[in-house]
């Protein structure tokens, strides 16, 4: 058995795609801070007969972050599937003009040191497997700058731009990294963009391996 991990674990999108990953007979590894939520979500996962553990780290903690993603490797099978999408903090969404050099250093932590710490974290597992798919979760700002949200805007280009090299880099490899772009809000109503509609989005970017980036729906005028 092999492991999905998901960076960003919360009780929307991540335990939907969680589900999905773990449906399809792989272990789950879910990592974020909260460990009472973590808890709580494996909980579900082992009700519905998926096999799933937590871990606590925090993606602005290198450390942390590599420990966590060893850890599941160690204890659940090699990380065949890597899902990073944690949700960016509210203090990242100033005006362009309002934001200062030192302002940008936790979003970039946060969008580009955070991936390139995981993504370091599971490449040997998935080299060693033969395969494997990077899987990164953004809003629109990432294709899209918005001065209004300054911060997630520039993090999120620079995380695109790092899973783009990915693509090209490690395709050869037979390791495929994609990204899904979410334009607007996760709600369970929405038709394009409730969690259980995304969560079977990433897994056929998964499966069928075609291209870089998808969009959950297309970007307003």
């Amino acid at each position: 058995m092999t492991t999905f991990a998901l960076v960003g674990a919360g009780p929307g999108l991540g335990l939907a795609t969680a589900r999905r990953f773990g449906t399809a007979g792989h272990a789950v590894a879910l990592v974020a801070r909260d460990a009472e939520r973590l808890q709580e979500m494996t909980a579900g996962l082992a009700r519905d007969g998926i096999q799933a553990r937590g871990y606590t780290a925090d993606v602005l903690d290198s450390g942390s972050l590599t420990a966590a993603l060893h850890t599941a490797a160690a204890d659940l099978g090699a990380v065949e599937i890597l899902q990073y999408s944690p949700v960016p903090r509210a203090d990242f969404m100033k005006q362009v003009l309002d934001t200062s050099a030192d302002d940008l250093d936790a979003p970039l932590a946060f969008s580009v040191k955070g991936p390139v710490t995981a993504v370091h974290a599971v490449l040997p597992g998935m080299r060693e497997l033969g395969r494997g798919t990077l899987l990164f979760v953004n809003g629109a700002s990432a294709v899209r700058p918005n001065p209004r949200v300054a911060g997630t805007s520039i993090a999120f280009a620079a995380e695109s731009a790092y899973a783009r090299m990915l693509h090209d880099t490690l395709a050869p490899e037979n390791i495929h990294a994609a990204q899904l772009i979410i334009p607007g809000a996760i709600r369970p109503d929405a038709e394009h963009s409730s969690p259980e509609v995304l969560a079977e989005r990433l897994y056929d970017i998964h499966a069928k391996r075609d291209g870089f980036r998808h969009y959950a729906e297309p970007l307003p005028d």
